[in-house]
């Protein structure tokens, strides 16, 4: 690392494999997603997780927030679900004669959103401020959350009965859309043998404070970005505004997104300058989900999105 950082940003970054290694303990077999969700703490975003029920979406949210020292909430979205249940809600007093504000669970630091597609778009649409300006407005006043702030939303695919399509503006809130998978046999024996009732999750002790967060997220700031990638960023933005195949490409916020992405990625590597993978392993997480198919807007289908960002990253050359 650079002369810049100093001894205690050192010991910030060897915390950073620990909590790394606190995760796994509990969420067997799935380094890639443990270290994508990392990235989007790191790079100050919100993660979505997607993936079918029973594969660890919520176990793996939880373990996040119970490594960290700071306040959590989970929110369980259902269709019967109001704006008031998520935001809080003025009360009255009747020994003062005012209205006093209940703040709602999305006052916290990590914020888990189960099942986020299974309420409807008027209770999603609640969290867009929040996810944008981390602030809540009520009878016109604007409340800020502390910090840091991270949403983890988890859903399942669209074709499950009773999900509701996430708008495109709510997705673009999303620094990474994440998939899971199954696990591999051999975890599969792990996962059967060591988590019967969950127990390893709930006895999870938290390896870092807020404070630490908040410093790794400014460290994940100070990334350096050679020129050279900066031209690949936007050749790769440039070539999903261009594909016949998509009818809208990825927006200037998209592209900070992977630009914030790829410095979290160096960091949680242990380096203070990025390199051309930092870029290229996170543009199907960052931009799939962003960009609108002409085939998404005939049948309501994302899946073909990875596939074209895939064609689209083979055919632009790497820096070196």
């Amino acid at each position: 690392m650079t002369p810049a950082l100093t001894r205690q940003d050192e010991g910030l970054l060897d915390k950073l494999q620990q909590l790394r290694a606190n995760i796994e303990s509990v969420f067997i077999g799935k380094p890639e997603a443990i270290s994508q969700i990392l990235i989007g703490l790191l790079a100050r975003g919100h993660v979505l997780v997607e993936d079918v029920p029973g594969v660890g979406k919520t176990v793996l949210a939880r373990a996040v927030a119970r490594s960290i020292d700071c306040r959590f909430s989970r929110i369980q979205l259902t269709p019967d679900l109001l704006p008031s249940d998520i935001l809080g809600v003025s009360v009255y007093n009747d020994k003062n004669g005012l209205f006093e504000y209940k703040p709602g669970p999305i006052f916290a630091n990590i914020v888990l959103a189960d099942e986020i597609n299974r309420t409807t778009p008027r209770t999603q649409s609640a969290l867009l401020e929040v996810m944008n300006e981390a602030q809540v407005s009520v009878e016109g006043q604007a409340m800020r959350l502390d910090q840091p702030f991270m949403v983890i939303a988890t859903q399942n695919p669209f074709e499950f009965e009773g999900t509701y399509f996430l708008p495109e503006n709510q997705l673009d809130r999303f620094i990474l859309r994440i998939r899971i998978g199954y696990p591999s046999r051999e975890d599969e024996r792990l996962i059967l043998r060591n988590q019967p009732d969950r127990a390893p999750l709930e006895a999870l002790k938290p390896v870092m404070h807020a404070a630490e967060v908040l410093r790794l997220q400014e460290l994940t700031d100070r990334v350096s970005v050679d020129d050279a990638l900066m031209d690949y960023l936007q050749d790769v933005v440039e070539a999903t505004r261009r594909h016949e195949a998509f009818e809208v490409g990825v927006s200037p916020r998209g592209a900070l997104a992977l630009l914030r992405a790829a410095r979290a990625s160096a960091l949680l590597q242990g380096r203070d300058y990025a390199v051309p993978d930092d870029f290229k392993a996170l543009a199907i997480p960052v931009f799939a989900h962003r960009v609108v198919s002409k085939s998404y807007l005939r049948d309501g289908h994302m899946g073909s999105n990875d596939q074209i960002m895939l064609e689209i990253l083979e055919q632009i050359p790497v820096p070196t």
